[in-house]
């Protein structure tokens, strides 16, 4: 992380002093105004190393109560690594503090400060008690904070950039494992047959088989993750897709001397990814960081196939701006809500879960279990985020309503296949199912963000994108009819092709929110 720079005439020091002038000057002490300019200032500060100051941060403490923060500082990867509290001049400030710590407040790495003094916990003692009503002790504290980084952070940082390196070289020794016993094990040959050909129904005709074997391959590198961050040791047999994919695992598997000393050089980042995630206090900030995986997770396996689908995670501010536009045009324009029985929703291309996961946090309580049930929809083509998705959609459940009750609106289905009119059984009974429902389904609103990538649709692009002979039909008797310009190739970008899929989806009313 970059070292903070702070010089007593930085504006940013001044501009602090100068507001707390003009509050004293009209008698202004109490807390909710003179914290704004340590707000600001802190701000600036974060901004400087490529954080990001939270203002009023909710999070769960160790006991499971909700507390909010005045504020958290989180890194590049969405992870707190400080924490401020503000209180006014008149406050016994380490009263404050010993009733915080009481309350179970994060004491790693956290500032607790007045106009005219700051006191900083580290690892749960006092690194610093120091007046501030001058540049130097206020810089120094700032200084402190900023320079201190949790070790499974730091652990964390470092090993982002060696995952990337040590990934693929694993990856492709199971790639060369998996070779071996197409050629050596009979039972193996015949799962993995199996299973290609349940992809080749569900996902995409012309799948290929190195397109199979890379998801099996996903599978196996990140099975662990999603057991110890989530803390779902039966997240292989609860999960449809999970299930079936875990058989194939096994059989590739079951000559070898076990899958953990087969995976033992991702030990450590396996270990770090762990403590990483005990920074997290909450689910919201497991799922932020699982997203975050994710992105790095596909950075380092495969770049053809996040450049193919153009895996872009959708900041959770955008996510809430949509969400909320849909329930005012809902409101306005329809007399409906979001909670309404009969309001149908799918994201086609739900990614890691995002938009499902904060439209449940909209929906009314007495209406959630129902629309959970049977309202909410969506599909993922990507077998990781799927995963992540499922678990960031159950969860949510479970924490609105304390059940644990399988999501069975998500399905693993490419969203432009399902136009196809000749479909066999998609991957299980189950997702086939979940599909069944999910055409039969009236929808209201689809909502989402869309696969783009323009640029893979030149011809000598070795990952350029698939053709579909309905949505391409369909492309042509719509938008290519009616354009009248001459070159015509950017139609068939899928944010295009998603556009006049859901406008055909809602039929004759409904709302459309993609970014």
């Amino acid at each position: 992380m970059p070292q903070l720079n702070l010089k007593p005439s930085h504006k940013a020091i001044r501009d602090y002093y100068a507001t707390l002038q003009q509050y004293d000057r009209h008698a202004v002490t109490h807390e909710g105004a003179v914290s704004n300019p340590f707000a600001f200032l802190l701000d600036a500060c974060a901004k400087q190393v490529n954080a990001t100051l939270i203002p009023q941060y909710a999070m769960r403490t160790s006991n499971g109560n909700r507390i909010v923060i005045d504020g958290a500082i989180l890194d590049e990867y969405g992870l707190p690594f400080a924490y401020w509290e503000a209180k006014d001049i008149d406050d016994d400030l380490p009263k404050a503090v010993a009733e915080k710590q009481a309350a179970g407040y994060p004491f790693d790495n956290i500032c607790f400060q007045t106009p005219e003094r700051v006191i900083l916990y580290q690892n749960g003692q006092v690194a610093l008690d120091i007046d501030i009503t001058e540049p130097t002790g206020l810089i120094a504290a700032l200084q402190y904070l900023f320079a201190y980084v949790p070790p499974a952070l730091d652990n964390w940082q470092t090993a982002v950039s060696d995952f990337r390196a040590h990934v693929p070289d694993l990856a492709n020794r199971l790639k060369e494992l998996i070779d071996q016993r197409h050629e050596t094990d009979t039972a193996f040959k015949e799962a993995f047959a199996d299973f290609y050909e349940t992809c080749r129904t569900s996902i995409n005709p012309e799948l290929s088989q190195d397109a199979v074997e890379e998801m099996l391959i996903q599978h196996i590198l990140t099975e662990r993750i999603f057991r110890t961050v989530f803390e779902r040791s039966d997240f292989t047999r609860r999960n449809i897709i999970a299930r079936e994919i875990e058989n194939v695992s096994d059989a590739l598997m079951r000559h070898a001397v076990s899958r953990d000393a087969f995976l033992a050089p991702l030990d450590r980042f396996y270990i770090v990814i762990e403590q990483a995630a005990t920074l997290c206090r909450d689910f919201t900030q497991k799922q932020h960081f699982l997203n975050t995986f994710y992105e790095k997770f596909f950075q380092g396996f495969s770049e053809d196939v996040a450049d193919t689908h153009g895996i872009v995670y959708t900041p959770q501010p955008i996510v809430d701006f949509m969400v909320k536009s849909v329930e005012h045009i809902l409101k306005t324009e329809f007399d409906r809500s979001l909670s309404d029985t009969g309001v149908h929703v799918i994201d086609p291309f739900v990614g890691t879960g995002n938009f499902i996961v904060r439209l449940m946090q909209d929906i009314q309580g007495t209406a959630l279990e129902e629309k959970y049930r049977h309202e909410l929809h969506c599909n993922e083509v990507m077998l990781l985020p799927y995963y992540i998705a499922s678990l960031n959609i159950e969860q949510e459940f479970f924490q609105r309503t304390g059940t644990y009750l399988p999501f069975e609106g998500i399905a693993l289905a490419d969203t432009f296949e399902l136009l196809e009119q000749e479909q066999g059984e998609l991957f299980t009974r189950e997702n086939t199912e979940r599909v069944q429902r999910q055409k039969a389904a009236d929808m209201f609103v689809v909502i989402g963000n869309p696969p783009y990538n323009m640029g893979q649709i030149n011809e000598n692009d070795n990952n350029k994108n698939r053709k579909y002979e309905t949505m391409d039909a369909l492309l042509k008797e719509t938008y290519s009819q009616d354009s009248k310009a001459t070159n015509k190739n950017a139609l068939s970008d899928p944010y295009v092709k998603a556009i006049l899929w859901a406008s055909k989806r809602i039929g004759n009313e409904g709302v459309v929110a993609f970014v």
